[in-house]
């Protein structure tokens, strides 16, 4: 059933192209969309283009994770960094990613490394943010018990605070998964690295649509498959939790 409204949409999209309601130019068919996927993993290197964003993309995810959990912890199990702290997380949080860019092509040139470092910042906030308040709603109550059994820090943090804000951090961390994937086609474009940012630029320039559309079908699935990995993780993660 859930399969049924995408081949409505295929079947809605064929019929429109084959009637030529939109110039082929710019509307191809499926067909024709699915013929240049093949066709561009089989002769046109469109498999390491994808190779290219999906590395841009996890490197900078993965770095992003590691940062969050991290600050994430260290500000959601003080109070008083909690107090400190936030009013230059809110300054931070709503500054855009494209202001950032400029800086990170100072920085590190028009390089991978410039990539990773803007995926990355503009990740970061959604698992930070969220990671701060997982910690911040962990019952009074459960911290009394460490303190009545004389836990350290680091361990009433592992038994007790990380597992109760791990939904929060894993919502931040599927939200971010798809930013991720945006900025990764971004600096792409914006850099001329080597992915599907750049196999998208270029069909648009040269109007393949047919290019265009495939590299378009390939991002969806990307993503549709990323957040149906973190759905499972998530899944196996929190399966102590009762059933809603």
């Amino acid at each position: 059933m859930a399969g049924t409204p995408a081949a409505g949409l295929v079947g809605v999209w064929q019929l429109v192209a084959n009637a030529q309601l939109v110039s082929p130019i710019f509307l191809p068919g499926p067909d024709k969309a699915w013929a240049a996927l093949v066709n561009g993993f089989a002769h046109r290197g469109l498999g390491d283009k994808l190779l290219g964003t999906l590395r841009h993309m996890t490197f900078g995810w993965l770095a992003a994770c590691v940062a969050a959990v991290v600050i994430g912890s260290l500000i959601g199990t003080s109070r008083r960094a909690r107090l400190y702290v936030a009013p230059s997380l809110e300054f931070l949080r709503p500054l855009p990613v494209s202001a950032i860019i400029p800086v990170a092509i100072a920085l590190y040139g028009l390089s991978e490394s410039m990539a990773i470092f803007v995926i990355a910042f503009g990740t970061l906030w959604p698992m930070l943010l969220s990671t701060v308040q997982g910690y911040a709603s962990v019952q009074p109550r459960l911290l009394e018990v460490a303190q009545a059994l004389n836990l350290s820090r680091l361990k009433t943090i592992m038994t007790i605070s990380l597992p109760s804000a791990l939904p929060e951090i894993l919502a931040g961390m599927r939200v971010s998964l798809t930013v991720a994937l945006i900025l990764s086609v971004v600096c792409e474009i914006v850099a001329g690295l080597d992915g599907l940012g750049q196999w998208l630029l270029v069909s648009a320039r040269m109007f393949r649509s047919p290019d265009l559309f495939a590299g378009v079908i390939l991002l969806g699935m990307i993503g549709y498959l990323a957040a149906a990995l973190i759905a499972e993780v998530e899944r196996r993660l929190l399966a102590w939790r009762p059933a809603r």
